[in-house]
Order: structure tokens, then C-alpha cells, then sequence
């Protein structure tokens, strides 16, 4: 962890309950100044309802939180520099672009000058300037987002929230806004936490991960760290698309095995040094070869996916279902015997019980 002091948002021991249900526990995050941190997980993990402790939008039940060094815990909202961005747009209908931008900064008796000079500032930077005069309902999905954005940059605070701001939005609209962001960011340099359920979102966009379950972190670290070496099975089935291929099976010899699969595993990176007893092999579709590798067995291909840039085929390895993440251009067809490489270096072993990363 950073040294609080050179932390934009410090989180100390935060906990949340819901009477009887605990959402978050004793939870300790510090996000560097200038950072773009993504809360990544599936529905229910707490990575909203940690947002929303951090905007103030919830009362904690026990624990701190720190802003720039500012103790903020019992903050009000409005109190705390931050800017906000929702899913819905939450737009004023009946106010125009301009209106919506500067809304927030007239109800805070700003000087006009110095409004008008931060909703220039925010359009140019947004590129939303020939759409200062029309109203949210005359724009496109893509535009009324922008404006969101917009009217907390115009706050011209040190820290930004996003609550899941491009899940409205469809695929093609949703890429060339992660684009945007990532260049909004580059230029502000401001601290940036962003929610989603989307790992493609979370893999390009962040700096560093938090990968929540249960109201706890399971992993933080960068996308690459978190893609090559996942610290427990949760995380590395729940990045990756397709997910990591599972293998149940023994550690026993410096050797894997399960079944008529036989792994040597004097190439891969034990955590703490070489442990035996039962684990799960996993290695990823994409880290798979055709042909040769280290270790090679066979398997017939028994669903075939193109999908263009890619052909993913389903198969079984030792009893377990196996994907293959091939060339879009790979000749394969259902029915075909196929020769598996697979490299003990670019594998992940994982303790059976405990799930945790060997």
C-alpha cells in the first residue's frame, strides 16, 4: 500500500452493513494522486456501495475515509471535491447543455464570469461545444454521457467518480468512449475511480484493479499483474474472456497430474516455493498452442467458434472442458484431432481448498 501522505483516497478499516448484512468488511484501499482506479466486480460485490462511502452518498458503519488528507468521513457530499458520474445521465430535461453544465456552479453563487470561463473549458475539453444550446432530449446517448461528465468537470475538483457511466450505451459507443476517457484523463491527471462489471472496461482503462467479492478486495494490482498472475481462482476465472481453462488434479514430485496428464513444473513460479497435495491447473485459451510446447496432449475439437479476429474451440483435456483461443484464420473444423501445447511458465496453480494461488 502507499504511504497515506501521498494518497489522493485513503480508506481505513471501512465497514457498511444493511442491519444484518455486512456489504462491506474492514475494507483498506489508498488510490495515488492522479491514479485511475477501477472497482471491478460482479453485481452485488460492494464496488458501488464503496463509491457511493466514498462520495458520501452513504453513512459508513465503522472506519475512516480520507480525501487529499482531509478527514471526510462524516462529510457532507458537497464538501468533499469530488465530482460524480452516474449510469443515467441524470440530465435536466427542460435546461439546455449550458444550463445543465453550469446548474451546480450558480446554485453555488459563483461569479458568472467564472462560470461561463469553466463550461467553455469543459466543452472544448469534451468537444460538446456546438451542443451548449440544445436540450438533453435532442441528443444522442454518446453526447448526453459527455455532458454528465461535463457538469462534474466543471467542479474543477481534485477527484473523480464513476458509478458504471458507459453501461447505457451500446458496444461500438461504449469503445470510443473508453477512448475518450482514457484521454480525458491523460490531460487532466486528475484521480480518477471508476465502477464497472465490464473487464474489457477495466483492463484498458485503469492504472491498478481492485477486484471485489463480498464486500472485500480480492486482488490489487495492475491489469497486466492481474491478467498473468491472478492471486486466487476467483480472479483469474473472472478475468479473461473466455475465462481460464480449470484442471483438477495433484501437485506431488514437482509434477501435476491429473489423469494421463503429466505436467513438470520446474519452469513455472511457485508464490512461496514448491507445494504439494491437490490444486487446479489453469492456463488461459489464448496461452494455448497448436502443435508443440512443452507439454503436449491430445484433444478433438467438439465446438467451433469464429468469431472473426479469433476462433475459440471447446474441447475436454483430462475429464475438464478446455477452450482454445485461435487465429480467426485457423483451419479447424468439429470432429478434428488436435496436438495441445501447453507451457508450465504461462500457467496459474492454485491450492484446492483454499483456492489461493501456489
Amino acid at each position: 500500500m502507499k504511504d497515506m501522505d501521498n494518497a489522493s483516497v485513503s480508506i481505513r478499516h471501512l465497514d457498511l452493513a444493511f442491519g444484518s448484512v455486512q456489504v462491506l468488511r474492514d475494507l483498506n484501499l489508498d488510490i495515488g494522486q492522479g491514479e485511475f482506479l477501477v472497482l471491478l466486480g460482479a453485481s452485488g460485490c460492494g464496488k458501488s456501495t464503496l463509491l457511493n462511502c466514498i462520495a458520501g452518498l452513504l453513512d459508513v458503519t465503522g472506519g475512516q475515509i480520507f480525501i487529499n488528507g482531509q478527514n471526510v468521513t462524516w462529510a457532507e457530499p458537497s464538501k468533499r471535491g469530488i465530482g460524480m458520474v452516474f449510469q443515467s445521465y441524470a440530465l435536466y430535461p427542460q435546461m439546455t447543455v449550458e444550463g445543465n453544465l453550469s446548474f451546480g456552479l450558480k446554485n453555488a453563487r459563483m461569479p458568472r464570469d467564472e462560470i461561463a470561463r469553466r463550461v467553455a473549458r469543459a466543452a472544448e475539453i469534451l468537444q460538446i461545444e456546438p451542443l451548449l444550446k440544445r436540450k438533453p432530449g435532442a441528443l444522442s446517448g454518446g453526447q448526453r454521457q459527455r455532458v454528465a461528465i461535463g457538469r462534474a468537470l466543471v467542479r474543477d475538483v481534485d477527484v473523480f467518480l464513476f458509478d458504471e457511466p458507459l453501461s447505457n450505451l451500446d458496444a461500438k459507443l461504449r469503445a470510443d468512449l473508453r477512448v475518450e476517457l482514457k484521454q480525458l484523463h491523460q490531460q487532466l491527471q486528475n484521480t480518477m475511480i471508476y465502477v464497472t462489471h465490464d473487464q474489457v472496461e477495466a483492463m484498458t482503462l485503469a492504472d491498478r484493479i481492485a477486484i471485489m467479492k463480498g464486500g472485500l478486495i480480492q486482488q490489487l494490482a495492475s491489469p497486466a499483474e492481474i491478467y498473468l498472475r491472478p492471486t486466487n481462482k476467483y480472479v483469474a476465472d473472472f478475468i479473461g474472456s473466455p475465462s481460464m481453462n480449470f484442471i483438477e488434479g495433484e501437485v506431488s514430485g514437482g509434477v501435476f497430474k491429473s489423469g494421463d496428464l503429466s505436467v513438470p513444473l520446474e519452469a513455472y513460479d511457485f508464490v512461496n516455493g514448491a507445494r504439494e497435495g491437490r490444486a487446479w491447473f489453469g492456463i488461459r485459451p489464448e496461452h494455448v498452442t497448436i502443435g508443440e510446447g512443452p507439454v503436449t496432449v491430445q484433444a478433438n475439437a467438439e465446438v467451433v467458434e469464429p468469431m472473426g479476429s479469433d476462433t475459440v474451440v471447446w474441447t475436454h483435456v483430462a475429464g475438464s472442458p478446455f477452450r482454445i483461443r485461435m487465429d480467426g484464420q485457423a483451419q479447424v473444423a468439429t470432429g478434428d484431432s488436435l496436438t495441445l501445447g501447453l507451457d508450465p511458465a504461462r500457467a496459474s496453480l492454485f491450492d484446492h481448498d483454499s483456492e489461493e494461488r501456489l
